[in-house]
């Protein structure tokens, strides 16, 4: 397995954006499972997940599949007392860092209340002003 892979399965669920940003290229994508935007950038994608992190709970991959710069990491975990199951899929770019980020999640009752959490989290969260200028 993919070092990065490795270390994903560490880091994702503790929440901490500072062990999650050494993993991601500065140019990094993510798609979330809760809108259509996708976030751009290191520190903006690096401080969505690290918010993920912290809003699940019980999570745990179960599977993970892939080689070389493509990955497909299923999970479950809880978002409040909601079961879900999803799957990170992932391409590490040349040096080995995440480039692309995509998240799909069922089922869509959790996604909305992932979504509702998410934006409680951010909202007190003031570097989020700046990233979602970034987004428009």
């Amino acid at each position: 397995m993919h070092p990065t892979i490795t270390r994903m399965q560490e880091v994702v669920a503790k929440g901490d954006e500072s062990l999650i940003a050494d993993l991601l290229a500065e140019d990094v994508s993510f798609l979330p499972p809760t809108y259509w935007k996708t976030w751009k950038g290191r520190a903006p994608v690096a401080a969505v997940l690290g918010h993920v992190g912290k809003v699940f709970s019980e999570f745990r991959y179960r599977r993970i599949m892939g080689e070389g710069k493509d990955w497909a990491l299923e999970f479950q975990c809880k978002v409040g007392d909601l079961d879900t199951v999803g799957v990170d899929l992932i391409t590490l770019n040349d040096n080995g860092l995440i480039q692309t980020f995509e998240v799909v999640m069922r089922p869509y009752k959790t996604i909305g209340a992932l979504r509702d959490a998410i934006n409680a989290r951010v909202s007190t969260d003031a570097r989020f002003l700046e990233f979602r200028k970034a987004l428009s």
